[in-house]
């Protein structure tokens, strides 16, 4: 058999070219599957430093502090972060833009680390603080509660003394008397009573002021209307009509007093019935009697 030599050269370019275009195609495939896994790691790359700066800002809301600096840091801090977030987001996936990126992220985190360290650190003393803030609190209200204690029983006994301190009288009597020729003569007569005698006696006690003491006698008919009416005097809530006053001397020993009071032309003649006679220091009653007159 015979072969041409030309058409032999035709089939042997023919076979060259489909072996090199063979060659090229496998070549390109794959290059082109190296460049799509290497896009898709640059692309998983740039979501994970999106994803942990997301966590950083989150980290920032969550991170509070009451020092007014450190919150200023944290503040400019997590500024910092969301352009660094921005910025990425509107980037394509590069190589050069990832490892940039990268890098911002490694700063930002540790700077993070040493703001976040400082805020943990002033929050520790804080708690310290207001641990030892509680304790004082609780001592001042103990020692408050105590002084509050003390005060009420000062007043108890401040009042007990006063109360041990006011005068006190007993042993009251009334008489009525008549004048019979300069003299005196008791009678249980409505009609012919002049006057009534109230004596009384001062009881002794070391704990009342001496001094000059005006007692106040008041002398009620049975149609409620003052006997010897001399006025009145006021105290702090309280007015006292009074039949007479008598200035004493006390000395904290026990006294007799006895008062003579004469009643009034618009008294007589005196009615019929029971008088009720009442003593008084200031506006403290010191005791009472009554006398019925016929």
């Amino acid at each position: 058999m015979i072969v041409n030599p030309q058409f032999f050269n035709y089939r042997l370019i023919i076979g060259s070219l489909v072996i090199a275009i063979a060659v090229l195609s496998v070549f390109s495939f794959t290059n082109y599957e190296s460049v799509r896994e290497h896009q898709k790691f640059l692309e998983q790359e740039k979501k994970l430093v999106e994803s942990e700066l997301s966590q950083m800002i989150d980290r920032y809301d969550d991170v509070a502090s009451t020092n007014d600096y450190m919150a200023s840091k944290l503040k400019d801090a997590k500024e910092a972060t969301k352009i660094t977030l921005d910025s990425l987001r509107l980037l394509k996936s590069d190589l050069s833009v990832v490892s940039k990126y990268k890098t911002q992220l490694i700063v930002l985190k540790n700077n993070n680390k040493q703001l976040f360290e400082t805020i943990d650190s002033l929050s520790e003393v804080n708690r310290d603080l207001e641990k030892d803030n509680l304790l004082v609190n609780n001592e001042l209200k103990k020692q408050l509660d105590a002084n509050s204690s003390l005060q009420r029983k000062n007043v108890s006994l401040n009042k007990t003394i006063e109360k041990g301190a006011l005068m006190t009288a007993n042993s009251f009597k009334a008489k009525a008397y008549l004048n019979d020729n300069g003299q005196l003569v008791e009678t249980k007569k409505a009609n012919k009573t002049e006057s009534i005698e109230v004596c009384f006696t001062l009881a002794e006690n070391a704990l009342t002021v001496q001094g000059n003491k005006e007692l106040y006698v008041q002398i009620v008919n049975p149609k409620n209307n003052v006997l010897a009416d001399k006025g009145f005097i006021e105290f702090d809530d309280s007015i006292l009509i009074y039949s007479s006053k008598t200035m004493v001397n006390y000395t904290n020993q026990v006294v007799d007093i006895c008062t003579n009071i004469m009643s009034d032309r618009s008294d007589k003649p005196l009615v019929k019935g029971t008088y009720y006679v009442s003593v008084f220091y200031k506006d403290h009653k010191l005791g009472s009697t009554q006398i019925i007159l016929d």
